[in-house]
């Protein structure tokens, strides 16, 4: 027989894996139904039973699912030991027991067994369960490994063609079950050995039922609608515990203390400062910032508030700011063995105190009890509860999950424990969405609340700002979820997260006295709150870590009144001990001047300690060898930085200000950015930890927000938006604008604010938010969601170290792929909350310096002092002279070429004023910086003053230091008020200018200069003041330029191997790179299992080696091997003694095959790659034999012993002969070459055909990598490429036709091209991989759109050719190019006869020209024609005296 049942339950357990001794885990049975079936499918037995809830209620959640209420069981149910002797009974008649997921209701019962002390033991019988892979399998719902489980509706929908309806009452589930069941013997889902029958049985019950099962049609009992009579039958209600007629609470105050901002990333769209903007406006005594878990925006928060409160109209009452927290409260948040998100328990903050016990419960959350969020539990809040306050939370919060998904029992027991350790600062909070799920949890709240004593007060949780965004709420959440807006809401499969209705917003006070106006007391205990909470700043002076310096410089009075005698002392000590270094001994009194004058200014200001922290990490870097860059930024101007070996670059001698970095009149923290060779940055940060402890040093969290056109994307997405047309609404956007300017300004704003092309753009956006389609939509919703924070990442370089554990300050959380802590707080607030920050930067350049002298170090024996080169070398300067600074820092770009070939510089001054000019703004003053250079335009100054300080940038004000340094000399400004106009003007800070003009004009004046010159001058520098560049940093930069450029004058192929190094994870990079070598006439080789190593290399010859590293398949395990084996044993002297000699377990038969792919075995004599590859016997590979030969060879050695004569026994494997095969040729030899290269090495494919792409190719496929960028602003442009077809596919459109695509390859780049219709059919042939090709076609928009400038421009091809046709198909003749007095006839003969030697049918032409007279003669040649081809071309080309050019018309 076959017991097939089903229960229905208070809920689900909270542990799925508990035992069943764990009956409190296990939820209760309120009802079991089930049918007998004899092993015919005959129906014997069917019973069903409500059960009596004793000591427990069905809670709302579980009613809701099966309808059956409390009362329902109560009133038709019998008890528990009745309904399980009824089930007992038809137990031990049946043989199995079948259901759907089965495992659920065994545990249940089984658990409701063990609670009336009964065995249990029936478990263990036979199951058949109806949920299994093979069902999943027959449904066939996708998953992430195979099928998902399939639910009984999905099952019984698959096998019968109809829902299933009546899911979740026993008895219909039952049924339904039963009859899956059947269906599923039927069709010999399970063998008759598992149905526990003969197979003459099961064939019997098949033939009896040829068709489908059907429904055995009992009738079954809607619940949902019994409850429902039964409840208005109800003699009275259940009474408040407060009157339910309306009171008057028109004075009564309400704020809002359950509020998420946006920084409950993508989980609410409210922005700090509109909140406060709001409750102020609405007149809100407070306003509490209750994010998921975190302490984000606590910082803006409470400073915004402040900020408020301090400029507040007269007489308006302040706000208080209510720091808080939704914790995420777990059983225990250091379990990870299951998904545990806990409950989301409002905590919040009555006082500094309870912030800072928030902050740590945020961190700790973070850092020990993040999984998948951070999570807290009891006992920790417990130990951190002092200054903090909690409510019972939203649906989220545990009370009121337990009343609606458990029972009321246990919501009331976590209500006393939160009423016990919380006492008065716990309170029931009352949310009314007009929710039915809130409505019955108001209900037992209320009776809480009066039976315990506790107050409720009034809350509405809040995520967006108006009702009017909860759509834009709603697809946030889809970003969130990567769902569409269009997938219903709700839980299980086919449905998404989002919340039940749109009431979830910031209301007003009026609001929220409607909706209490019948519970007046929820309101009024919100003063009580209000006068627990006191507002507190977070703002503070930056706390420096205690730097310990040596015992002879302590002060015993820093201690008691916390001076800082003994750092300055020690950082004096430090600097004259530099500055005899850097200047000699005894320091010049003009250096010692500006010492002492900077070393007063650092002691006035009080930050000696940071000086000492930055050149003490600066030293340690230097000491474990990480190279320190020469500074950056202003910290460059300070002479005590230099003496300390903080910074690299004589401020003395380049005119750099310390003013500029330290301002004497005007307290600032400094701001020292250092770089460290990219490779050992990690090395110096782990020495401050080190020093300082990992729990003082932290990362800064950065927040990436959506910008207007990733809000547009999203947006789009999850609306459904076609991806074509979100991205014709993207690009539509003009850049750096906003969603809300474009669409909320008047016209004359955006006339004001757009121009040209932006305008245009503007007023289309605003026409099609006008609209009623899904763009206007898209429009619309994402002006809302800008600005929403999208996900959180690591400030590239920013360090944070402080004098006591960070967590006492402020919050810190975990970051994905780091093991240190990261702020809470991002750059923006940091120090203002009293965090010293230091910047950590790689710079890449650093390491490829290093790694160039390590090259030149192991090639040539030379150390170099790269610090100490010599500043005027001719060699460096013609470089830039030439423009050859591909690879130079900083001035690679084709631009910066340009101007250094017409700027020659000559001095290092040039390099340092290119590097300031060459940005937007200041570019437009380089024609005249050349011109004035070379002489051709006169250099002027306004005063002769002035000349002292612009004579190095030939008059023209280049830097901020000469604004400086000219308005002290000029008006007398000190160096502080110097610093403050540098500053003024760069930022255009209008009222502080208008201050200092009358100054400086009335300085001027007094020192003997015209006003109307002054006035001049001053209206010059406010028009360039702004793209005034730093001349400190722009002076470090070009020192790491000249350096790298001295490397690549004088060692080309060393540098050029370090930069193809530090590329080697872009493909492209080195590709162009590359190219630069073949430029320089370098070789680069390729791998070489002899030669090569981790990175590229020079050998003995000059050549660069390919490194070994830059192989795919080869892993850095078995390059470390195969090096450490070379240095060991020498050279490999042939494939067999590789195979020897390499670890085969390292060096794996992946790496074995790269290896010979890529040419690393090319130099064994009769060696080859095709034999690598050729199939020997076995069908296997060579490579495969030869890799089995050397493990015999090595498991031979291994196990070789020593004879009974003390003789070795000696290892005798035979190598295996080579296989005689014939080599690829040269394309398949570089196609594979490619595959784990990336790039061709050896050549390329297409440098046979080098005079067919001089001759006809106009433009490179990189070039088509940007369209509108290759237009330049025109409607169309045409194209003529080349290069090889790869990934050629042709497939079927929607409507049935053919359509192709392929990738066209060339030496720089490439680029997909997709055709359809009779474009597609015309070159249809052409879809063939490996042919080599040119591809003619235009740029433009769509036929259909030619007019809609919104429409992305596309690539038509309109012809192909293959490239080995194109002399024979279009070649018209060849015109020759010769100077008349290289025309003699041993020249000319030589031409002639290879004329000869390709004869043919197309003309020669002649230019002969004369340099001297300046004149050209064309002359046709009437001998025999010729047959252009490249073997003609190649030849000529080694003519010195004649120049060829095939002509096309």
């Amino acid at each position: 027989m076959y017991l097939v049942f089903d229960t229905e339950t208070t809920g689900l357990p909270r542990d799925w894996n508990a035992p069943l001794s764990d009956v409190d885990n296990w939820p209760r049975v309120v009802q079991v139904a089930w049918q007998l079936h004899g092993s015919d499918g005959a129906l014997l037995e069917a019973a069903d039973f409500l059960i009596q809830p004793e000591g427990f209620n069905i809670p709302f959640g579980a009613q809701e699912i099966h309808g059956i209420s409390t009362e329902l069981a109560r009133e038709d149910g019998v008890t528990v030991s009745e309904a399980l002797a009824a089930f007992q009974s038809a137990l031990d008649r049946t043989q199995f027991m079948v259901g759907h997921n089965l495992k659920f209701d065994l545990n249940v019962l089984g658990a409701e067994y063990l609670r009336l002390g009964l065995d249990e033991s029936w478990i263990q019988k036979p199951v058949l369960d109806t949920m299994t892979p093979q069902t999943a399998a027959l449904v066939g719902i996708p998953g992430r490994s195979g099928f998902k489980p399939a639910k009984l509706g999905e099952l019984h929908a698959k096998l019968f063609g109809q829902e299933f309806a009546e899911a979740h009452n026993a008895t219909a589930d039952v049924e339904a079950t039963a009859r899956c069941f059947w269906e599923l013997v039927r069709i010999r889902h399970w063998q008759p050995s598992q149905l526990g029958v003969q197979p003459t049985q099961l064939e019997d019950f098949i033939a009896t039922n040829p068709q489908m099962v059907s429904p055995i049609g009992l009738s079954h009992r809607n619940l949902k609608a019994a409850s429902a009579t039964l409840r208005s039958k109800a003699a009275e209600p259940i009474p408040p515990a407060a009157s339910e007629t309306s009171a008057d609470t028109t004075g009564t105050p309400f704020f809002h203390l359950h509020v998420h901002s946006q920084f409950s990333v993508l989980q609410a769209t409210t922005k700090v400062p509109e909140l406060i903007k709001r409750v102020t406006a609405d007149g809100q005594p407070a306003v509490a910032l209750t994010d998921l878990g975190n302490m984000m925006g606590a910082f803006q928060f409470v400073q915004g508030v402040q900020t408020y409160n301090k400029n507040r109209p007269e007489g308006s009452p302040e706000l208080k700011a209510i720091m808080g927290m939704d914790a995420f409260v777990c059983r225990n948040h250091q379990d990870r063995s299951q998904k545990d998100d806990g409950y989301q328990i409002p905590l919040l903050a009555k006082n500094k105190t309870g912030y800072h016990n928030l902050a740590k419960l945020s961190s700790i959350a973070y850092i020990t009890g993040f999984y998948y969020v951070p999570r807290i539990d009891r006992d920790l809040l417990l130990s951190h509860k002092e200054g903090v306050m909690v409510t019972t939370g939203g649906m989220m919060g545990e009370v009121p999950q337990l009343i609606l998904n458990v029972g009321e029992k246990q919501a009331e027991e976590a209500f006393l424990w939160w009423k016990e350790q919380f006492g008065a600062d716990f309170y029931a909070e009352i949310n009314r969405h007009g929710l039915p799920e809130e409505d019955a949890i108001n209900e037992v709240l209320r009776r809480f609340c009066a039976r315990h004593g506790v107050k409720a007060v009034a809350a509405n949780n809040s995520f967006y700002l108006d009702e009017a965004q909860a759509e834009a709420h709603d697809i946030l959440l889809c970003v969130k979820e990567s769902e569409k807006k269009s997938t219903p809401i709700g839980r299980g499969r086919g449905f998404r997260y989002g919340f039940p209705n749109s009431k979830f917003y910031l209301t007003t006070q009026a609001e929220m006295r409607q909706r209490f106006a019948n519970w007046p007391e929820a309101l009024e205990n919100l003063g009580e709150i209000l006068e627990k909470v006191e507002n507190f700043g977070l703002a503070r002076d930056v706390l420096l870590p205690a730097f310990e310096i040596p015992q002879e410089f302590v002060h015993a009075d820093d201690a008691a009144d916390g001076g800082k005698r003994g750092e300055n002392a020690y950082l004096r000590h430090l600097t004259y001990v530099g500055a005899t270094k850097r200047w000699g001994d005894p320091v010049p009194a003009e250096i010692a001047e500006r010492l002492d004058f900077e070393l007063e200014t650092i002691e006035r200001t009080g930050y000696p300690g940071y000086f000492l922290i930055v050149q003490d990490f600066c030293q340690a870097a230097r000491d474990m060898g990480v190279s320190v860059g020469p500074g950056r930024g202003s910290a460059a101007g300070s002479a005590v930085a230099y003496a300390t070996g903080i910074t690299n670059v004589d401020p003395i001698t380049y005119d750099l200000l310390f003013e500029r970095f330290l301002n004497p009149d005007r307290v600032s923290l400094p701001d020292i950015d250092i770089d460290f060779d990219d490779r050992g940055r990690d090395k110096v940060i782990q020495y401050v930890i080190d020093k300082y402890g990992s729990n003082q040093v932290a990362q800064i969290i950065t927040y990436g927000s959506m910008a207007a056109k990733s809000a547009i994307k999203d947006a789009g997405r999850a609306l459904d938006l076609p991806f074509d047309e979100a991205d014709r609404l993207t690009k539509s956007v003009p850049d750096n604008s906003s969603l809300p300017v474009i669409l909320d300004s008047d016209d004359a704003t955006i006339r004001e604010k757009f121009r040209n092309e932006d305008y245009d753009k503007a007023v289309a956006l605003r026409e099609m938010a006008k609209g009623n389609d899904l763009k206007a939509a898209t429009l619309l919703q994402a002006k809302v969601l800008e600005g929403s924070l999208r996900n959180t990442g690591i400030h590239a370089c920013g360090v944070i170290i402080t004098p006591s554990d960070i967590r006492e300050l402020i919050p810190v959380a975990t970051a994905k792929d780091s093991t240190m802590w990261t702020t809470q707080f991002d750059n923006a607030v940091v120090e203002s909350a009293g965090l010293l920050k230091m910047d950590f930067l790689g710079l890449k350049t650093l390491t490829l310096i290093k790694d160039s002298l390590e090259l030149v170090r192991k090639r040539h024996g030379i150390e170099i002092d790269i610090e100490a080169i010599p500043l005027d070398d001719t060699a460096t300067y013609e470089l830039f002279q030439r423009g050859d600074t591909v690879g130079i820092f900083q001035y690679e770009s084709p631009g910066m070429q340009k101007h250094l070939k017409d700027l020659k510089p000559t001095v290092f001054g040039d390099l340092i004023a290119m590097n300031a000019l060459y940005r937007p703004g200041p570019l437009e003053y380089i024609p005249s910086f050349i011109r004035r250079k070379h002489g051709t335009e006169p250099i002027t100054y306004d005063l002769t003053d002035m000349e002292e300080n612009l004579r190095e940038t030939y008059g023209i004000t280049v830097y901020q230091e000469q604004v400086m340094l000219l308005s002290q000399k000029l008006a007398g400004f000190t160096k502080g008020q110097a610093d403050m106009l540098r500053k003024a003007m760069g930022k255009k800070i209008k009222a502080v200018l208008d201050q200092m003009k009358p100054q400086f004009v009335q300085g001027g004046i007094e020192r003997g200069h015209a006003e109307p010159i002054l006035e001049k001058i001053w209206k010059d520098w406010e028009a360039f003041a702004s793209y005034a560049f730093n001349k400190s940093h722009s002076t470090c930069y070009a020192w790491i330029a000249y350096q790298t450029a001295y490397l690549k004058a004088h060692y080309p192929a060393e540098y050029m191997a370090a930069v193809l190094s530090n590329n080697m994870n872009d493909i492209k990079q080195v590709t162009f790179f590359m190219e630069e070598c073949r430029r320089m006439k370098l070789p680069v080789l390729g791998p070489d299992i002899n030669e090569s190593e981790g990175p590229f290399t020079v050998n003995r010859e000059g050549a660069l080696r390919f490194g070994l590293l830059g192989m795919k398949g080869v892993g850095a395990a078995a390059v470390d091997f195969l090096l450490q084996d070379r240095a060991a044993n020498g050279p490999y002297t042939s494939v067999f003694d590789a195979a020897r000699r390499l670890d085969l377990r390292v060096v794996n038969k992946g790496t074995w095959e790269s290896l010979a792919l890529g040419g690393a075995f090319d130099r064994f004599e009769g060696v080859h790659r095709a034999m690598f590859f050729a199939e020997e016997s076995d069908g296997r590979p060579f490579v495969e034999r030869l890799r089995r030969y050397g493990q015999a060879y090595q498991d031979q050695l291994n196990s070789a012993q020593v004879s009974l004569f003390g003789e070795d026994s000696g290892v005798d494997t035979p190598e295996p002969a080579l296989p005689q095969v014939p080599t690829w040729n040269n394309l398949e030899l570089l196609k594979r070459e490619k595959e784990v290269i990336g790039i061709y090495v050896s050549s390329h494919p297409l440098d046979a055909y080098r005079y067919e792409l001089r001759t006809f190719r106009k433009q490179s496929v990189a070039e088509l990598g940007n369209l509108d960028e290759f237009v330049q602003g025109r409607g169309s442009r045409d194209f003529i490429v080349a290069g090889i077809i790869t990934n050629a596919q042709v497939r079927m459109t929607r409507t049935g036709r053919e359509m192709g695509s392929f990738v066209l390859e060339d030496e720089d780049g490439a680029n997909e091209f997709v055709l359809f219709g009779q474009q597609f059919l015309d070159q249809r042939s052409f879809f063939v991989n490996d042919l080599m090709v040119l591809v003619r076609g235009r740029v433009q928009r769509p036929a259909w759109a030619r007019d809609d400038n919104q429409v992305r421009l596309v690539a038509d091809i309109t012809k192909i050719q293959l490239l080995s046709e194109l002399f024979d198909r279009e070649a018209k003749g060849l015109t020759l190019f010769a100077a008349v007095q290289d025309i003699t006839p041993s020249s000319y003969g030589e031409l002639a006869q290879i004329l000869r030697a390709h004869p043919g049918k197309q003309r020669i032409q002649f230019h002969i020209g004369d340099p001297v007279s300046q004149t050209q003669l064309r002359m046709p040649s009437r001998g025999s024609g010729i047959q252009v081809s490249r073997e003609l071309l190649a030849e000529l080309d080694r003519l010195n005296h004649f120049h060829a050019a095939v002509r096309l018309d």
